[in-house]
């Protein structure tokens, strides 16, 4: 933040005076020297870039297999990506990964007719095989705000794991590493460390903060961080530092994580 500026408000009057006083002191052949203006500090740099490579993706339109989606409204964006949400999906862990389109059509079509969303919420899900798949529409380059951590969706992604990852249910490890390289990918960009944490704002009361409220949380986050929820499962929460670290190895960084103070607007 700068530092703060002195600003001389309404002490004219004054300053007249203590001037001519001088001057009857120090006579005309001395002038006294102007006041030096205060300099604001200069602001904190923004954290350098730290990328990490692009995984494979799956587009929306494998799992859509030549559907129409419904008509909804142009996506929405944010300017980065300063926090990842893991959630889990709450549906049946026994599939075949060659079903995983099937499943999310599932999960959209719930979405988007019994909530009446205007599309599925998450931004990516990941299969129990690894396979990562593109689920909100925006392009999976961009910071696309997504509809899957309530009071945190701006300047977020979510990743859902396509299962239920309640207490002592196995997560498989193609998984894990998958959720890994889509965060560090898309917190590289923005210099965040996967370790550290993050300053975000609330914008729903609904969530574990009031509105308005800053809340530090992880930059690789469960769903229930920010929100009342079991989600993403204990099983899969207990894995998150594994992932943190990992992610952390995949943008190149061997140091110990330090706090990001980067907040949301």
């Amino acid at each position: 933040m700068p530092g703060p500026v002195l600003v001389l408000l309404g002490c004219l009057p004054g300053l007249t005076a203590v001037l001519a006083l001088a001057l009857s002191v120090r006579g005309p052949d001395r002038p006294v020297a102007p006041a030096r203006p205060a300099q604001p500090a200069a602001a904190s740099p923004a954290p350098a870039p730290h990328p990490a490579a692009r995984p494979r993706i799956v587009p929306r339109d494998v799992w859509l297999d030549g559907g129409t989606a419904p008509t909804q409204p142009p996506p929405r964006y944010d300017d980065k990506v300063l926090a990842v949400f893991v959630h889990h999906t709450d549906s049946p862990n026994g599939y075949d990964c060659a079903d995983a389109p099937r499943i999310i059509r599932h999960l959209y079509a719930g979405q988007t007719g019994a909530r009446s969303w205007d599309d599925i919420g998450y931004n990516f899900l990941v299969d129990r095989c690894g396979t990562i798949y593109e689920g909100r529409a925006g392009g999976v380059e961009r910071a696309v705000t997504g509809a899957h951590a309530q009071g945190f969706n701006h300047r977020t992604t979510g990743i859902a794991a396509i299962g239920t990852f309640t207490a002592g249910v196995s997560v498989p490890r193609a998984m894990t590493d998958a959720i890994a390289a889509v965060a560090a990918w898309k917190l590289g960009s923005a210099g965040i460390d996967p370790r550290s944490r993050v300053r975000l704002v609330s914008s729903n009361g609904l969530s574990r903060y009031e509105a308005g409220t800053t809340a530090t949380l992880p930059a690789l986050a469960g769903h229930n961080d920010g929100y009342m929820t079991s989600c993403p499962g204990a099983a899969l929460a207990a894995r998150l530092p594994e992932m943190r670290e990992k992610a952390a190895r995949l943008q190149g960084r061997t140091s110990t994580a330090a706090l990001t103070p980067t907040a949301t607007s």
